[in-house]
């Protein structure tokens, strides 16, 4: 039996969003009225956002796994911002500090799409540079 806190609820639900509530109260040696309660107030609280899927996409055909620093000149950043909430090649998208201005997730079916999509990055107005990175394994 583990002790039921946000921390140790919200570790399970990260490994798997679809665990019933059954299986949960009986992890942690409550009732599931306890959990549903629990979660509803993690919900409520902007704690847990959403529940979601983590897919395998090489499965799918997408075999580059890339992430991308995209530098802007400052006066276009939110621009470029917006341009690319609306790409669909972008998974993820993250203002950073540090080496570069945008981080971009994406995923590609080979390396030729890639640099198709590097290119199109570089015809944006405001792109200064462009730094693709490939993933070659996700570690945890």
């Amino acid at each position: 039996m583990v002790q039921l806190t946000n921390y140790e609820l919200i570790n399970i639900l990260k490994e798997n969003s679809r665990i019933s509530f059954k299986e949960l109260a009986r992890i942690f040696g409550v009732t599931d009225t306890a959990i549903r309660k629990r979660l509803k107030r993690l919900e409520v609280e902007g704690i847990i956002k959403k529940y979601t899927i983590e897919i395998d996409m090489k499965k799918l055909g997408y075999n580059v796994h890339a992430l991308i620093g995209l530098d802007v000149k400052p006066e276009r950043l939110f621009g470029v911002i917006e341009v690319l909430k609306n790409m669909s090649e972008v998974s993820n998208l993250y203002s950073t500090s540090g080496d570069h201005m945008i981080m971009i997730e994406c995923w590609f079916e080979n390396s030729n799409k890639l640099s198709e999509y590097i290119k199109k990055l570089n015809d944006l107005e405001g792109v200064t540079r462009v730094c693709p990175t490939i993933i070659l394994e996700k570690l945890k």
